[in-house]
């Protein structure tokens, strides 16, 4: 079933409000001229009925005349009805056109003056022919005020009468841009404002032009956001354009990675293309994570620092942001570094070796001795022929056990002076300790010093370099063994207790003591006159570098004690040393 389309309301309710207004007036004309003639004819009915009363006046020619006036009087009154239905008819169609017109007025003058768009209308002349409330509200003139006026206008800004003249002048010709003008003008109380005006012509219903329809709307605040987040946007730009990282943003697409943003540090190493920042990813494509991580370019031939998260980019899109800072010469200065710590640490050992020189030599006297003892024995009876086998062979397994036990004092010392890579293993904790030990058990006899020990059973194994560990323990075993020197105690104690997933190691003196502990590892402090400052310093580097600390606290009962701490290994971590460890040539 066809619908009718329903009319607008707007345009009907002008017209009824139109059409009210003239309603009950356009039938009174032809109402008063019928009751006047209705009257007329009464009147003439009554002086015929009095005049045919009168016998007198009465012939037979009256009679005729009087029949013929009546049909002419008849013929009369019938075109005067008929002329006032016809009036009758045409008033109302120019009441009802008239209300039309009333309407459409009215619905265009609500229509103007709800308007926030200032409309102004020039003549050919330049002369101002109209203008909106919307107009006036904008410059704070009255209408009565700009109507007929011609340049210069109220509006205009003072000093500037000729740019703004140049601005009609271009109306008025007609050269105009589509995309309209940018104008500034004069409010009455003073302010200034910035507008944006468009033109068009006005025409006639003929089509001949008359004039210039100008809409003007104020864009003062719009520009100024406009102006404020270009600035912004430059400042932003210039921050990134600035940087030293590689910022760069891509999309996911079915085609790959789409590059969305790149700065200048990004474009100077992998161009406009999305291939660096799908290198820099590192295999974490489709992974959504914020973890950070260095990779190696092959294209930049550069080590970066990698920082990668998603965002939302302005279409909604979920998008991959990346910003890469360059850390290759970070990355050459640590390596730099790691050499110099590794030649210090060298240079460390070197020292303590130097130190314990003479007391090595003696240690190595005594089985070297030994080992000639044995072998001149054993020369003299076989010169003599007085000899028994059994004799003979106890002299030669002597002499190879002293031999045996030089070598592993050579072998010690070539295992902590030698320069090798770092290698943290699992290591058992005693090995360590019984190197450590025998190394500071040749300066402690010296000092008539014995070092005890407290170790509990079974004892964890540690994740560690064993050379380094050794150096540490070492290190501070001979410090204490120093601070001792001249104390009326002479027991040096290595304390290993298990704290959790830590293995902690004590080295207990009853030495002198020291007023501020902490200031012991800081570089180039010494308490020794001949000391350098650097061996607790690099100690408490090698202990940090394997997640441990190393810390100094006073002896309640005299002295110091030096703690350290190492993580335990794993249960499960299977055992890369056997019960001797082989250090290359």
């Amino acid at each position: 079933m066809a619908t009718h389309p329903k009319k607008s309301l707007i345009p009907s309710t002008f017209y009824d409000q139109a059409k009210q207004n003239r309603r009950g007036f356009y039938w009174l004309t032809p109402v008063v001229v019928l009751f006047l003639y209705l009257c007329v004819m009464g009147v003439f009915l009554w002086l015929q009925r009095l005049q045919n009363d009168s016998v007198m006046f009465v012939t037979i020619d009256q009679e005729t005349r009087q029949q013929r006036l009546m049909m002419v009087i008849l013929a009369l009154s019938l075109v005067i009805v008929v002329s006032l239905l016809a009036l009758w008819r045409y008033t109302r169609f120019r009441t009802h056109a008239e209300a039309a017109q009333t309407a459409e007025t009215g619905f265009r003058r609500a229509m103007e003056n709800s308007m926030s768009t200032g409309m102004r209308v020039f003549d050919m002349q330049g002369r101002i022919a109209y203008v909106n409330p919307a107009f006036c509200r904008m410059i704070g003139w009255n209408e009565a005020d700009l109507v007929g006026r011609t340049a210069p206008f109220p509006y205009w800004l003072p000093g500037r009468h000729q740019q703004h003249q140049e601005t009609l002048d271009l109306l008025l010709s007609g050269r105009t841009p589509s995309s309209g003008l940018e104008v500034e003008a004069q409010r009455r109380d003073g302010s200034r404002f910035t507008a944006r005006m468009y033109v068009s012509p006005l025409r006639a219903p003929t089509g001949e032009q008359i004039g210039w329809m100008t809409s003007m709307t104020d864009i003062t605040e719009p520009k100024r956001i406009r102006e404020a987040l270009t600035a912004a946007h430059e400042r932003f730009m210039t921050v990134l354009e600035g940087l030293d990282d590689a910022i760069s943003v891509v999309a996911d697409t079915s085609d790959g990675l789409e590059l969305l943003f790149a700065n200048r540090t990004y474009r100077r190493f992998f161009g406009a293309q999305s291939n660096g920042h799908a290198e820099l990813l590192g295999g974490r494509l489709g992974r959504f994570t914020d973890e950070t991580v260095e990779i190696y370019s092959e294209s930049a031939a550069r080590w970066f620092e990698v920082h990668h998260r998603m965002l939302a980019w302005t279409d909604g899109r979920r998008v991959r942001l990346q910003v890469a800072r360059d850390i290759t010469d970070r990355r050459k200065h640590e390596e730099a570094s790691r050499i110099q710590q590794e030649k210090v640490q060298l240079t460390s050992r070197l020292t303590t070796m130097g130190e314990m020189a003479s007391s090595l030599a003696h240690e190595l006297n005594q089985p070297l001795t030994a080992i000639n003892n044995y072998s001149m024995g054993a020369v003299a009876m076989l010169k003599s022929g007085r000899y028994q086998p059994e004799t003979l062979l106890a002299a030669l397994e002597k002499a190879a056990q002293q031999a045996e036990r030089a070598g592993k004092i050579i072998s010690r010392i070539r295992e902590f002076v030698k320069r090798s890579e770092p290698r943290r293993v699992r290591v058992k904790v005693m090995r360590i300790v019984e190197n450590a030990v025998g190394f500071a058990e040749i300066d402690a006899r010296k000092r008539q010093i014995k070092i005890e020990l407290s170790i509990p059973d079974p004892v964890p194994d540690v994740i560690a370099d064993p050379i380094l560990i050794e150096q540490v323990l070492l290190n501070l075993l001979k410090n204490g063994i120093e601070a001792m020197e001249h104390s009326e105690h002479h027991v040096l104690q290595l304390v290993i207790t298990q704290q959790e997933s830590l293995l902690e190691m004590a080295v207990i003196d009853r030495g002198h003591g020291l007023k501020d502990p902490e200031r012991l590892f800081e570089p180039f402090y010494s308490t020794k006159s001949e000391g350098l400052g650097m061996g607790l310093n690099i100690c408490r580097t090698i202990i940090e570098s394997h997640h441990g600390r190393l810390w100094a606290v006073g002896n309640p009962e005299g002295g110091t004690i030096f703690r350290f701490s190492l993580p335990c290994a794993a249960p499960d971590v299977v055992d890369t040393l056997d019960n001797k460890l082989e250090i290359p040539e």
